[in-house]
């Protein structure tokens, strides 16, 4: 019993169908259908073939997908393990490979003698490639040469390969031809027994059909090829017509002799035969005369593409032998009948003396309006006279002129009388202007140099950038002319005396500089209407200012402008203050009175919050004594407030006490408990030591006693030391009166507002990530928990960070701070796992292929392993050495990974062919297209040579060994087919072969043929 593994992709690609012409041939409804016939036959006609389209053979549509099945014995087996049939199976691996690469669909099926049989269905050429794939790759191969005559190669070849590529699919075989310098006559064969039969049988049929074709080569005198070419090659079309044969004549650039024959071996032989009877007729009847033409009209003689030569073969039957260009001779050699040769030599004058070249003479300058707006002026001359070619040449004064002598001669009047005119009404001058100076006598978008032309009706010259000429010419009205020198002469003077100064302004004054809607800055230019003042584009965040005009007026404007910005600076300065929110009001005054006031007297700018802002900072801006007043005034006024709302008696409470820095705190308190009404106000810096003591104060409370005389003087900030004796001040010490349960509620309450500190331990290596970015993380961390956290100068190597705030606050602040730490501790243990390296030793050679193109090769392997790969500078020591670091186990398989691609690198060869260089173009593609289907196809690289190389047709292809042999044959098939194309053109020519570049010829006339090499390329040397 035989098991059965089917395998089916789940989907592939839409495959181009490749049935064969006769196959794919779909009629059309009137083939298919045809009407019947108007005109029926007499009964009993028997004769022939119906007559109408019912006569004609119909073709049948034919399926387009089609089924093969063939069997691979056991023994040609390559996997030959049964306990894997099915889909585990190596066999079902590759079959779902080629099914993916091919688009037809395999089944496979093991039969009791343990054969395979595989069923193949799909378009024919997926099959016929599907079946090739699948013999070459589960079943064992082997090898036959078969031996025919080396000329007999290029037809086993075919066209562009084509014959040998349909023997392969057909024959599932592998075909080895060699290359023509190789004298071997073997053909290679490798494939199963049953193919190479098949193939060899193939090869010798095509063998045998060429054993009845012919090549002759017929060695003539090269001046008797135009003979038998005939006037445009006419003959020699005839001669291939009626004999069947192809007639190859070398060009007339080419001096050979021989003529190359092909076809069938009875047609060769009469077309020799034909060829050598004209060869003899022309040798005994025709004679020569030599005639002395200038080399200048020899072209003329020729005609284009040779037509006039042909002419006068065609009207007397004489060839007009030329000397090559580039030869210094001017004898022109005339070969026929002597009877025809005097005819022939008339039209040799004639064609020589029909085209005249005159010179006029005319200033370089007037070239241009002698050919007009547009070409109008000279436009209207080459539409009277279209024969005549008039050519201007650039810094000459010369005008040639070329073409029929009548009509050379009235374009000739025509010029000079325009040259003439032009002279008497026009005038130019040079004037030498430095080139710096060139872009302002132009203008704004040309504002300058245009006004000028319009005004003086002139044409201004300015020479371009690159040419580094200071020669600028004016040409036009004579008049117009010198009133324009003037003026930019007067422009370069000005010029000259402007200086250019760049003043450094921050950027966050030129705002300040310019004023609203530019009012303050068009006041200093017109103060300075000769300075030119540019501001940088605010986008740009530069701090230049340009000044440019007279040198005088730059400076003065540049001190002008100095004092303007130190009084901005002198005014910018800033303070903010701490102002309790219900007393912003008190501030402003009624009808904004006190504020008014304060800003009067101080000449400052005061900014107060808006009402629904939380904000309590009021910022006053301006001189830094004057900003100083005016904050004096706004404490003073706070202050008045704050004695009226406060009330002060004492009390015992549990001693706290305070410190911070660098913070000062504004504190309001209002509490209603019960009977107990309290209103308190604390003010304090908070860098004093605020403390709350059971025993009595060694001084009263000023405020208590009312003894204000007896206050102790306020401390400043740094000035109290941590050991100094604590000194009651007013308003340190409050007093609740009332209920003995209602005051313990007060006190719970007030001590839960009193700010705490607490330790935490930090190691110090944590305290600049804690810290974060420019203070962004301690900052967020003191916003989300209410608290102000103090980390330790760097110089201390302190591990303590204080927390300060209301005890819950606090707690949570330490919770979160130990959180932190936590994650820190775990992103460094990560670091410190990350940053394991290794490091691999690669040819510098393979550097290239591992980075890949763009990087997406290097790129993918740091995607795929979360690795970094280091490849070494130019100027390290170490040149072969690549570093990988990361986890341990990914930088493992990163370099097991780059081992294994290095490996396939060094098993990788290049082969060098030989292309045309004119079918570079085409095997390359638009933008590369075509070439790199073609590598991403047979997995290669391929590197045609630079512009400029010594061997232009080199190209190198790089990868597998048996990769590049594919690829190669598929880039010399490409050539074949490519340059085929050109032969196309010229159906009387015959391939160049490699070993001698005039092996074969084009037809006489027809230009140099194209170069085309066999499917193998040319020779290599």
């Amino acid at each position: 019993m035989s098991s059965v593994a089917v395998l089916t992709p789940e989907s592939f690609a839409e495959h181009l169908s490749g049935v064969p012409e006769d196959e794919a041939y779909i009629p059309t409804y009137l083939e298919a259908f045809p009407p019947l016939p108007e005109n029926k036959g007499a009964p009993g006609d028997k004769s022939g073939e119906p007559a109408g389209p019912w006569g004609s053979k119909i073709r049948p549509i034919k399926a387009s997908v089609i089924t093969q099945v063939f069997n691979v014995p056991l023994e040609e087996r390559r996997y030959k393990d049964n306990s894997q049939f099915g889909d585990g199976g190596e066999e079902a691996k590759v079959c779902l490979d080629i099914m993916q690469r091919t688009g037809a669909h395999i089944e496979l099926s093991l039969a009791k003698d343990q054969g395979l049989s595989i069923m193949v269905t799909g378009k024919l050429d997926s099959v016929m490639k599907a079946r090739k794939e699948i013999v070459s790759r589960l079943q064992t191969q082997a090898s036959a040469t078969v031996a025919i005559p080396k000329e007999h190669h290029r037809f086993v070849i075919g066209k562009n390969g084509e014959k040998l590529q349909e023997l392969e699919l057909k024959t599932a075989t592998k075909i080895a031809i060699p290359r023509p310098d190789d004298p071997s006559l073997n053909i290679r064969i490798t494939g199963t027994k049953e193919g190479i039969e098949k193939a060899r049988h193939e090869i010798l049929l095509i063998s045998a059909e060429q054993d009845k074709r012919a090549v002759e080569r017929l060695s003539l005198e090269k001046v008797f090829h135009p003979f038998i070419a005939g006037a445009y090659n006419r003959l020699v079309q005839e001669l291939c017509q009626e004999t069947g044969a192809r007639v190859s004549i070398p060009p007339p650039s080419l001096h050979k002799d021989e003529i190359v024959i092909t076809g069938e071996k009875e047609s060769v032989a009469l077309a020799i035969s034909r060829i050598r009877a004209i060869y003899d007729e022309k040798k005994r009847k025709t004679t020569t005369i030599s005639v002395e033409v200038k080399k200048s009209q020899h072209k003329y003689i020729v005609g284009p593409k040779g037509n006039s030569l042909h002419e006068i073969m065609e009207t007397t039957g004489v060839s007009v032998e030329m000397p090559p260009l580039d030869s210094c001779s001017e004898t022109i050699i005339l070969r026929g009948e002597p009877d025809k040769l005097g005819p022939a030599l008339t039209q040799v004058y004639a064609k020589a003396k029909s085209v005249m070249v005159v010179e006029v003479t005319a200033p370089a300058w007037l070239h241009r309006f002698i050919i007009g707006k547009k070409g109008q002026n000279i436009g209207r001359i080459t539409q009277q006279l279209p024969k005549v070619h008039i050519e201007f040449t650039d810094g000459e004064e010369r005008i040639s002129l070329e073409g029929p002598t009548e009509e050379v001669e009235q374009a000739q009047v025509q010029i000079q009388d325009m040259i003439r005119d032009l002279l008497v009404r026009m005038d130019y001058t040079d004037v030498n202007i430095d080139q710096r100076f060139h872009r302002h006598l132009i203008g704004k978008n040309g504002a300058n140099i245009n006004r000028i032309k319009e005004q003086y009706k002139v044409s201004v010259w300015i020479p371009q950038e690159p040419d580094r000429s200071g020669l600028v010419r004016i040409e036009g009205d004579p008049k117009g002319v010198q009133l324009a020198r003037r003026e930019l002469m007067e422009m370069a003077q000005r010029m000259e005396n402007e200086r250019t100064k760049d003043l450094i302004v921050e950027q966050k004054f030129h705002r300040a500089i310019i004023g609203q809607k530019g009012e303050k800055i068009k006041e200093v230019r017109d103060k300075f209407p000769e300075v030119m003042i540019n501001f940088p584009d605010p986008a740009q965040k530069s701090d230049i200012v340009q000044l440019r005009g007279p040198k005088n007026e730059v400076e003065k404007c540049a001190k002008f402008l100095a004092k303007l910005i130190a009084d901005l600076m002198e005014n910018s300065f800033s303070l903010s203050i701490p102002i309790f929110k219900q007393f912003h009001k008190n501030i402003i005054g009624k009808g904004g009175a006190n504020i008014k006031k304060i800003r009067e007297e101080t000449t400052t700018k005061i900014d107060l919050p808006t009402e629904n802002s939380n904000s309590e900072m009021i910022v006053i801006t301006g001189r830094k004594n004057h900003c100083e007043a005016a904050r004096d005034r706004i404490l003073a006024i706070q202050r008045e407030l704050v004695r009226e709302h406060c009330v002060c008696v004492c009390v015992s409470l549990s001693q706290v006490s305070l410190s911070l820095s660098s913070v000062s705190l504004s504190l309001s308190l209002s509490l209603s408990l019960s009977s107990v009404s309290l209103s308190v106000a604390l003010s304090f810096s908070l860098s004093l030591s605020l403390c709350l003591s059971p025993e009595t104060p060694k001084k009263p409370c000023s405020c208590c006693h009312g003894d204000a005389a007896g206050q102790e003087p306020p401390q400043e900030n740094g000035d109290a030391s941590p050991e100094a004796e604590f000194v009651l001040r007013k308003c340190d010490v409050i007093t609740i009166s009332g209920r003995t349960e209602k005051c313990e509620l007060a006190k719970i309450a007030l001590l839960a507002l009193v700010p705490v500190t607490e330790d935490v331990e930090v190691s110090f290596e944590l305290h600049r990530y804690i810290i974060g970015q420019k203070g962004s993380g301690i900052r967020k961390m003191m916003e989300e928990y209410e608290v102000n956290i103090w980390v330790p100068q760097p110089e201390q190597q302190s591990d303590v960070i204080k927390v300060t705030g209301q005890v819950a606050n606090v707690e949570r602040a330490k919770s979160g701070l130990l959180e932190r730490v936590k994650e820190l501790q775990a992103e460094q243990e990560d670091r410190a796992l990350r940053s394991f390296k290794v490091s691999i030793s690669v040819d510098p050679k393979f550097h290239p292929k591992i980075i890949g193109r763009k990087g997406a090769v290097i790129s993918q392997i740091r995607k795929d392993h979360d690795v970094n790969v280091q490849f070494p500078d130019k100027g390290d020591e170490l040149q072969d050495v690549i570093v990988i670091s990361g986890y341990e186990r990914n930088t493992e398989e990163a370099r097991s990974a780059i081992e294994l691609l290095v490996s396939t690198l060094q098993e990788m060869v290049s082969h060098d062919v030989h292309l045309d260089p004119r079918t570079h173009a085409r095997i390359i593609g638009a933008r590369g297209k075509a070439v790199r289907k073609t590598m991403e196809e047979f997995k290669v690289d391929i590197r045609f040579p630079q512009p400029g190389s010594e061997d232009p047709g080199r190209v190198t292809v790089t990868g597998l060994p048996e990769s590049v042999d594919n690829a190669v044959d598929h880039l010399l098939n490409l050539e074949e087919e490519y340059v085929s194309v050109c032969l196309d053109s010229h159906p009387n020519s015959l391939p160049i072969s490699s070993s001698s570049n005039a092996e074969d010829f084009p037809t006489f006339g027809a230009g140099l043929a194209p170069k085309q090499t066999s499917a193998w390329g040319p020779k290599k040397f």
